[in-house]
């Protein structure tokens, strides 16, 4: 094509073959091939971590391919954690809507009348897989199993202590995982994509790299660790430079695996069929570039809300274009099902809108104006086309002042005015309240050392508290896992680390001390209980009695399993706020009778014989059939 045509002739042209080509189709009564779906996440990674996004420091071609060869989603926003933006992906809507308010505790779960794009892909005959983090649900019904995946591989917490042949779960078996854990989440989304080379597919790929805590390979470590980092952020003081080091190291590792499942569809002749999603779920976990933004993760600025998203799909969406209006994780349900022609399950209205005219080449003109909102923990922050309204009423000029440093709302008083009722406006539709006060976060969850259940605390304003049980029993899904994560723990003991997810409870050694969770129980029947434990031998023989309503089971822990804590996974030391993990052996305890209805599982020790009961990280029940 000559380079004097326009991107906007190339765009109308290519969309004009699209449509043409569907015609023809039609007119022989051929049907035409829907295309399969690869969406890849990945976790913690800030905008500024690509090549393609101006680093220098690292080399990502595979997915600085995937702009080259697609769209770039300059202006694209997501939440600023984790399970927020997989909630918003998965059903375009806003997360409060859907019930997720945190990461962890319970906060992250999605309401069970919510649907999502696996549901949708699902009834259309897609053959749909995840594989990775989903940390939108532990518990069957919440599990990614009964949310419209087919095939599930990972791990359901919000991040998980272990990278290296970690404890994971297939379809509700729990099995061990070989190598390093992105390369092993690849290999099963690989062997998916081939089980299924036949059929249209949907295959969710969410990553939890370059997350915390800080481990990779040593082959990328090499290439990092005498590195000098000359690329800093605006905060630079701050920066801690071997995190540097070990994220771009650990975006090296995730760029081999988008270019082992980019070369597989190529080897598979499935490349020109399939729409590939790359992007990321907030901004980056540390202080370092990121393009001169304002803010990181956790934060509404545009630094902890603004990732990159870059989508191909070959000969529909033109290559090396760029889409330059504001975007959004909520956007990719609606222009996904209208790109395969798979009809929306569920009738609550989305949030998101059909990126269809930006991508496929209709005028910008087009496009109506659009307001995205960002909220973390009541923090509400709003982004146009040109302007950024944060969570202090601040107005900033995004063209002129991409990092947030001169307020102009009083120069701007007529847009000021437009953003902040737009979030009054947005506060009361989505939270329930236009009142702009802070929500209770996550580290209040974990404050419970005093017995009391605080996780209802983080409802937030405007949001009821967060009475959600966890469920027990279903018979579709017989397992049920009740980690150390969702359970409260009454007297001395306490968590291993302040994070709770991949945490366990420790300093056990009172008959006072309990650990309780508020569940559920779907079907009267027998469980087996089995806890997964560790105790030193000189310890054995504690016994322990587990409760629900007037259900009653008593054991032993016994035999002795004390493994020392893993020293060899981390590249860096592990913070102390991060739980140092060890190898937790199966305790089975016997079985117990539960008649279905709501009450406190409880679990407390009756004898102790030596100086401790055990570390705690998991309680799982498993119906009998």
């Amino acid at each position: 094509m000559s380079p004097t045509v326009t991107p906007l002739i190339r765009r109308q042209l290519t969309l004009a073959a699209f449509f043409f080509g569907a015609l023809v189709g039609a007119l022989l009564g051929a049907e035409p091939r829907r295309p399969n779906v690869v969406i890849i996440l990945a976790d913690d990674q800030g905008w500024g971590d690509l090549g393609a996004t101006g680093n220098t420091q690292v080399r990502t071609p595979a997915i600085d391919s995937l702009a080259r060869a697609g769209a770039t989603m300059d202006r694209f926003y997501v939440c600023a954690v984790c399970a927020p933006t997989r909630a918003e992906f998965l059903t375009g809507r806003y997360h409060p809507r859907g019930g997720v308010r945190g990461v962890s505790t319970g906060q992250e779960r999605l309401n069970l009348d919510e649907k999502t794009i696996a549901d949708a892909f699902k009834a259309a005959g897609y053959a749909t897989g995840a594989f990775g983090k989903w940390h939108n649900g532990s518990q069957w019904p919440y599990h990614p199993n009964a949310r419209g995946f087919d095939d599930y591989y990972g791990f359901t917490s919000g991040h998980w202590g272990e990278y290296f042949d970690p404890p994971l779960e297939q379809n509700g078996r729990r099995v061990r995982g070989q190598g390093f854990i992105a390369d092993d989440l690849t290999d099963h989304a690989l062997a998916f994509i081939e089980r299924h080379r036949d059929r249209p597919f949907l295959c969710y790929l969410p990553f939890n790299t370059p997350h915390s805590p800080f481990a990779v390979p040593d082959k990328y470590w090499q290439r990092f660790k005498d590195k000098p980092i000359t690329q800093r952020g605006p905060e630079g003081d701050k920066e801690d430079i071997e995190i540097t080091r070990c994220v771009l190291a650990m975006t090296e590792n995730l760029d081999d695996n988008v270019a082992r499942v980019l070369r597989r569809l190529d080897e598979l002749k499935l490349a020109d069929d399939t729409i590939v999603i790359y992007f990321s779920d907030n901004g980056p976990n540390s202080f370092r570039y990121n393009g001169g933004m304002k803010g990181r993760k956790g934060s509404v600025d545009e630094g902890g809300v603004r990732a990159p998203c870059f989508i191909r799909w070959p000969g529909r969406i033109p290559a090396g274009s760029v889409v330059r209006e504001p975007t959004g994780a909520i956007d990719l349900l609606p222009t996904l099902t209208n790109f395969a022609g798979v009809a929306r399950v569920g009738t609550k209205p989305l949030d998101g809108r059909d990126l269809a005219p930006l991508l496929l080449g209709r005028a910008p003109a087009e496009w109506p104006d659009r307001i995205i909102f960002s909220h973390q923990n009541g923090n509400v922050s709003a982004r146009d086309h040109g302007y950024r309204y944060d969570a202090r009423g601040a107005l900033f000029d995004m063209v002129a002042d991409p990092g947030q440093q001169q307020d102009i709302a009083a120069a701007q008083p007529e847009v000021t005015a437009r953003f902040a009722a737009a979030v009054a406006a947005w506060r009361r539709d989505v939270l329930g309240s236009d009142r702009p006060a802070p929500m209770a976060g996550d580290a209040a969850v974990t404050k419970n050392a005093k017995g009391k259940n605080k996780k209802q605390a983080a409802g937030g304003v405007g949001l009821p508290p967060d009475d959600r049980p966890y469920p027990v029993g279903y018979r579709e899904f017989h397992w049920t896992p009740l980690p150390a994560r969702d359970g409260v723990a009454q007297g001395a003991l306490r968590r291993s680390a302040n994070a709770p997810n991949s945490s366990y409870f420790v300093n056990w050694a009172s008959l006072e001390d309990r650990i309780t969770w508020d569940v559920e129980v779907a079907t009267t029947g027998d469980y087996d209980v089995v806890i997964d434990y560790t105790c030193p031998p000189a310890d054995a023989g504690a016994a322990v009695e587990l409760s629900f309503n007037a259900a009653r089971l008593v054991g032993r822990v016994a035999p002795g399993w004390d493994p020392p804590l893993y020293t060899n996974q981390d590249t860096l030391p592990r913070p102390a706020a991060e739980s140092k993990m060890k190898e937790f052996r199966p305790l089975a305890l016997g079985t117990i009778h539960l008649e279905k209805g709501r009450g406190q599982l409880t679990i407390r020790a009756t004898e102790i014989p030596g100086k401790s009961v055990m570390d705690l990280r998991q309680v799982n029940l498993t119906l009998r059939p």
